[in-house]
């Protein structure tokens, strides 16, 4: 236990006058002109007995030393470190030129948040609910033809309600894989249909289906891996098949679901925003279960309800920290980064990721826009340091606005170390304070390039660019955050971040490029991966968006592949994934983060705010 109790820290002083003293399992920090030196007197015999935990998180042990702690943690949590006095940005910026990126303010306001309420948080829908949830699970129990129960859990699970029946689906998936199903040789539709689902689960099945023009098949062919050869040509044939039905038969049932299969393929959406989607489409087809549906709408419904509150707290969390007030110069999207962690994980047990990984991407887009509009670079390095080094000492050297950056970010993550501590016995801190060095450095990489004028290859851009999206630093705070038992074994993808990782971020990476890369143009940004592959080949802007579309299509082929094969839990799996899909949504028509595109706050307002209607 040697490790766990460094040094007892010094008072820090920063400019202005601040004093961080602890007294008994209080933190207090003092900001004046001119500290009383009676008032520092006074705690002066506690601090040098309880200041020990203050500086947990700044212990250098290596990953490969650190050892769970006891559930019964001696230690007791303080509170954060508050930088109330720090209300404006230091007085020596406003000598200094800086860009400005003129960011919207949110369209979300805090009072509209505080104010949301739905009908569907009462008990009577839940139980509802859950007669018709019971009434669905017969349904699906008494379904004997294979090709039947294909057919229904595709119809679950593009509703959103699979979630519920993981049992009774696996049994079936179970019994599909183990059996016979030579007499579908000649049927395309249930073959592709089958290969679908299987590998959607995590199923092996072979990829020896040979046809050319089904709906099915090309949706399929979005499951393949690397050299699955026959599958890319299937993609193909079946895309040029797809398109030319569109044009001569417009406005049916099926016509609707190809082109929403070749604007994205299924199996890159995100389950919340195509449940919303298939929901209308189910409602006229004209074989649909009245009870299924019901259900379906009801689900989405009661979800909607825990979002809400979800949100509420979250938007709490941002305004009590004050960090829009204070600096001003970020992008404020609270809302748009919860709707990621919807997106991420919607199911009920997933509350405390969604809470706690919304602050995450808040925080991220504060430092991302430190770095790219407003830090000059001496303040960068600076930063930078101060963020590897993990230590409050080194904040006295930054101006103002970075030490309200320092410790809105210090105070979170020792907050959430000390949570995951007391709940797991395990200390995170180390994986944390790696994943958010890592991610400075390169915000660094790229600010020096755009101040030496640089233009990286594609290859060394890329390099750079999957972590300086911010994936792996979300990934890595969501390994604990996602409700399974964390296993000492699996923390090494977090520490060499393993491959599934890689994957998924470059994918991030390279959505947001082919979506935002015209803004940053105009903006002046660091070059994406569509401007790197221009300069490199001579391509136009079309080609180079090729390209990196292509790119992404190869990727995604690479990650199906490492997560069949992957040791980690599904969950965490899913975690990896998901952002992947989701930057396709959010980057589908644009820049949908930075810009408020009327379909993304559509989709917000379907996903969050608007219930689903009953026609009666």
């Amino acid at each position: 236990m040697g490790k766990v109790f460094p040094s007892v820290p010094r008072p820090v002083v920063i400019p202005i006058c601040v004093v961080i003293i602890q007294h008994r399992r209080n933190i207090y920090l003092w900001l004046s002109p001119s500290v009383r030196p009676h008032a520092f007197d006074h705690f002066a015999f506690s601090l040098l007995a309880d200041m020990a935990l203050l500086q947990l998180a700044s212990l250098t042990n290596s990953f490969t030393n650190i050892l769970p702690l006891e559930r019964k943690s001696p230690f007791r949590a303080t509170k954060p470190i508050p930088c109330r006095a720090l209300n404006n940005v230091s007085t020596n910026s406003q000598t200094i030129s800086r860009r400005s990126a003129n960011f919207q303010p949110s369209i979300w306001d805090y009072d509209y948040i505080q104010s949301l309420s739905s009908k569907y948080m009462e008990e009577s829908y839940k139980e509802q609910s859950k007669v018709l949830k019971e009434e669905v699970r017969m349904m699906l129990s008494k379904v004997v033809d294979q090709l039947d129960q294909l057919e229904l859990i595709d119809i679950l699970q593009r509703l959103g309600v699979a979630y519920h029946f993981n049992n009774e689906i696996m049994n079936i998936l179970d019994s599909v894989y183990n059996m016979d199903t030579s007499k579908w040789k000649n049927n395309l539709y249930a073959t592709a249909l089958k290969f679908r689902i299987l590998r959607q689960h995590g199923y092996y099945i072979s990829a020896d289906c040979h046809v050319d023009r089904m709906l099915s098949l090309y949706e399929a062919s979005f499951h393949s891996f690397e050299n699955e050869t026959i599958l890319d040509e299937a993609k193909d044939l079946t895309s040029k098949f797809l398109k030319e039905y569109l044009i001569k038969n417009e406005g049916s049932y099926l016509s609707l679901l190809i082109s929403h299969a070749l604007e994205l393929p299924l199996h890159w959406r995100i389950s919340r925003w195509e449940a919303q989607w298939f929901i209308n489409v189910y409602e006229r087809m004209e074989n649909m279960s009245p009870a299924i549906l019901q259900f379906a709408k009801l689900d989405f419904n009661i979800l909607q309800t825990i979002y809400q509150e979800e949100l509420k707290y979250t938007s709490r969390w941002w305004k009590r920290i004050g960090l829009v007030e204070k600096l001003g110069f970020f992008r404020d999207r609270l809302v748009e980064n919860f709707i990621w962690t919807v997106g991420t994980h919607f199911k009920p047990n997933f509350g405390n990721y969604r809470r706690v990984m919304t602050k995450v991407a808040s925080l991220i887009l504060t430092i991302d826009d430190t770095y790219d509009v407003h830090g000059t670079m001496e303040e960068l390095e600076l930063f930078t340091d101060s963020i590897d080094k993990w230590d409050l000492n080194g904040t006295e050297r930054l101006p103002d606005y970075m030490k309200i950056c320092f410790l809105a970010l210090y105070n979170f993550v020792n907050e959430l170390a000390y949570e995951t501590l007391k709940e797991n016995g395990y200390y995170i801190t180390p994986y944390l304070k790696k994943a958010w060095a890592d991610l400075c450095k390169t915000y660094l990489t790229e600010a020096k390039w755009y101040y030496s004028g640089y233009m990286p290859s594609l290859e060394e851009y890329i390099e750079n660019a999957w972590i300086s999206i911010a994936a792996p630093t979300l990934f890595t705070h969501g390994y604990f955050l996602i409700p399974y038992s964390l296993k000492k074994e699996d923390l090494v993808y977090l520490e060499e971040y393993s491959d599934l990782i890689r994957f998924s971020s470059i994918i991030f990476r390279l959505a947001n490029d082919v979506g935002t890369y015209k803004r940053e143009n105009e903006a002046g940004d660091v070059p994406t991966s569509v401007q790197c592959y221009k300069n490199e080949t001579g391509a136009t802007e079309a080609e180079a968006c090729e390209y990196v579309k292509s790119l992404i299509f190869t990727t995604w082929k690479k990650m199906n592949e490492e997560a069949r094969n992957s040791s980690l839990p599904q969950s965490f799996i899913d975690t990896a994934i998901n952002p992947a899909r989701m930057a396709l949504c959010m980057y589908q028509h644009g820049d949908g983060l930075t810009i408020h595109d009327p379909e993304i706050k559509s989709r917000i307002l379907s996903s969050i705010f608007r219930p689903i209607h009953f026609k009666t």
